[in-house]
């Protein structure tokens, strides 16, 4: 069965491979993540939403985010100026990333964003000598690792104790006392972020019990500031990070990821006073189903054990199948009432590992046909490339 609204007569006319973005899913989607934040903002602390965007950044996606009132979760200076180009409020920007440069750093400082998530107390050292250069303050939390296994694919695992990303929980304490000895440095909270594509609660239920821990242990602490004052570190911010899952395998009956879910585990399990914000930042569960890529078939080719389906999309233009294995569902638009046959959809790229799905049942293809590899709206044109020198994929709004 498909459901999903593809303008077949308006894709006939295109240049393929390109995305094809259904901004009325997206619009769907933006509601019942309003909707259910709201739930949890009306029984407990405020809970803002960032969007991660690096999941996609295509121009006409990011304006609807941000006409949303969602806030931007970035990890480079480029994305802090398509945040701002696209209208999202300065204010409500936080910039993460284990490797932020100097000039990203200076540009944020100047953009006057939220604040910066930061992963090791070399950063922070950076962060608050640029701060003093520009005469200005920079708002931080400090992103802790830790060590819980989000059980998804180790490629896109980030809580764990050896991985780059975060200041090890051992470290904590040391680190919120930098905080308060750099003069240029106000300390807003934790920020925490254990993976990706995670459907199953446990793991954030383990990490909102995490940061109870933490939480407390920071405000347990007693520092000494730039000026040789004793103080009491109080977190004001807590950043559960992002990685809610999608449904890849069911676009059609399951087109809205479990936003319910998600929000009353954190509502349930998190710790919040009334003088605490929660932040989030999700990416692929708001912009996954949204995207499509369509592709064109150029040739059936029988193999002695094999029937391949040679399409004009590549792992340049969507690489997910070929780095993680990952699954995204094919369908024939063209002629999708055809007995279904079996077949391994694969791409022009000089790579074996060029390869969409292998023994995949789809209806039947000819060549000409049109086919869409649905859920492809997160990591799919934001990390495409031009690999053997092909072109990039165009993407088209509906």
């Amino acid at each position: 069965m498909i459901t999903g609204h593809f303008p077949i007569a308006r894709f006939e006319t295109l240049e393929t491979p390109f995305y094809y973005y259904d901004m009325e899913v997206l619009s769907d989607t933006l509601r019942a993540v309003n909707t259910e934040r709201s739930v949890v903002e009306c029984s407990n602390a405020p809970f803002n939403v960032h969007y991660a965007i690096k999941a996609c950044s295509t121009p006409a996606v990011l304006q609807m985010i941000a006409q949303a009132g969602l806030g931007a979760d970035c990890v480079s200076g480029g994305e802090v100026k398509a945040a701002i180009e696209a209208g999202f409020a300065a204010e409500k920007i936080v910039f993460a990333g284990v490797a932020k440069s100097d000039k990203e750093i200076r540009y944020a400082l100047e953009q006057g964003i939220f604040c910066f998530n930061v992963e090791s107390m070399e950063e922070l050292e950076v962060i608050s000598s640029l701060a003093s250069e520009m005469g200005v303050r920079a708002r931080v939390c400090l992103r802790i690792n830790p060590d819980i296994n989000a059980h998804t694919y180790d490629k896109i695992t980030t809580g764990l104790s050896e991985n780059k990303f975060g200041i090890p929980m051992r470290f904590l304490n040391q680190a919120v006392e930098l905080c308060y000895r750099l003069p240029e440095i106000d300390f807003l909270g934790l920020h925490f972020h254990i993976g990706s594509q995670i459907t199953d609660m446990e793991p954030f239920i383990h990490l909102a019990h995490r940061i109870n821990e933490l939480v407390a242990q920071v405000e347990q602490m007693t520092c000494t500031d730039h000026e040789g004052k004793a103080v009491h570190p109080v977190v004001r911010h807590i950043n559960i990070g992002g990685g809610l899952g999608i449904l890849y395998e069911h676009p059609n009956h399951f087109p809205i990821p479990d936003f319910k879910s998600y929000f009353d585990t954190w509502r349930t399990h998190l710790q919040l006073r009334a003088d605490q914000q929660a932040h989030c930042e999700l990416g692929r569960s708001i912009v996954a189903q949204c995207g499509n890529l369509v592709t064109r078939v150029l040739y059936i080719k029988k193999g002695e054990n094999k029937q391949f389906a040679i399409v004009d999309a590549g792992m340049n233009d969507l690489i997910r199948p070929a780095m993680y294995g990952a699954f995204h569902r094919v369908e024939n638009i063209s002629h999708p009432d055809k007995e279904e046959q079996l077949y391994d959809i694969v791409g022009p790229v000089c790579e074996s590992s060029d390869v969409f799905v292998e023994n995949y049942h789809i209806a039947a293809v000819q060549r000409g046909d049109l086919l869409v590899m649905r859920s492809a709206g997160a990591y799919g044109e934001t990390m495409a490339s031009q690999y053997n020198l092909r072109r990039l994929p165009g993407h088209v709004i509906s």
